[in-house]
């Protein structure tokens, strides 16, 4: 073989090793990993926005509104509704709005609409609260006959009545007095409520209450009324739902039914014959 040849051979050979090593060290190098933070970039946008009258705080149905119910509140104007009140239109919409009542519940920081209230002076208020088929009928209230004043509107009740008869038995005839529900589960439409004191403490009383009731329950209120003196008994929120929330009631009392289980009797009221058998 000529010198050249293996002076070649040589040098691949050796080109050849110094390969082999380089490629080896290589492929056992650590791989150095770079992490890459995640770039956050906060800008500010800024939101148009208007002062919009909103409630408060939660309001239930038949609520008489005061100054203090309400509140004006930032509100986006893309989101803006016609029906709201605005502060640079409405200005003096607080005062306006004072002494309406609340036709359909609020919640708290809800916008203020006139669908949703019944503004003081308007005719029908009461009309439109009452369900398909349904009356109102008032009564006379007392603090003693009416929980002290804790019955509010939307509340539910038992109407208690108690009265006088005269019954004839085996030993001739003698005086009791009866005590019965006539009507369960009766929705408290609204009350006269005003401040006063009882026992020396202030409280919030009211003299009349106006209940929702389906006709032939609005005449025994009515009647029960005449028999002698009537309660209401509030009923706890868990009994609401009672019958589906439809108020029940005994109308035997329209019949001529006393109630006190036998003939010969005769109700009375304030020393007088008012009804029986």
């Amino acid at each position: 073989m000529s010198p050249i040849r293996l002076i070649i051979l040589v040098v691949a050979a050796i080109a050849a090793i110094g390969a082999a090593f380089l490629v080896r060290g290589m492929s056992s190098a650590p791989v150095q990993q770079v992490q890459m933070e995640p770039q956050v970039i906060e800008r500010e946008v800024e939101v148009s926005s208007t002062k919009v009258l909103v409630a408060r705080s939660s309001m239930r149905t038949g609520a008489l509104l005061t100054p203090d119910d309400f509140r004006w509140a930032d509100w986006p104007e893309r989101a803006l509704n016609p029906a709201y009140f605005i502060q640079d239109a409405s200005p003096d919409a607080i005062e306006e709005l004072s002494g309406s009542v609340v036709k359909t519940p609020l919640l708290e920081g809800e916008p203020i609409v006139d669908q949703k209230i019944v503004k003081k002076g308007e005719t029908g208020f009461m009309a439109a609260l009452l369900a398909p088929g349904m009356r109102a009928i008032a009564v006379e209230i007392s603090p003693e006959s009416a929980s002290a004043g804790f019955i509010l509107p939307d509340d539910r009740v038992d109407v208690i009545l108690t009265y006088d008869v005269e019954v004839m038995s085996d030993r001739g005839m003698s005086d009791t007095t009866l005590t019965k529900t006539v009507i369960r589960n009766a929705r408290v439409l609204a009350i006269d409520q005003m401040f006063g004191e009882m026992d020396g403490v202030p409280t919030l009383t009211g003299s009349t209450a106006t209940l929702e009731l389906e006709p032939r329950q609005a005449e025994l209120l009515a009647h029960s009324s005449r028999l002698g003196s009537i309660a209401l008994s509030l009923r706890s929120v868990a009994d609401a739902d009672e019958n589906q929330g439809v108020p029940v009631a005994n109308t035997s009392l329209l019949d001529g039914d006393s109630g006190a289980g036998g003939s010969g009797v005769r109700v009375f009221k304030n020393g007088n014959v008012s009804g029986g058998s």
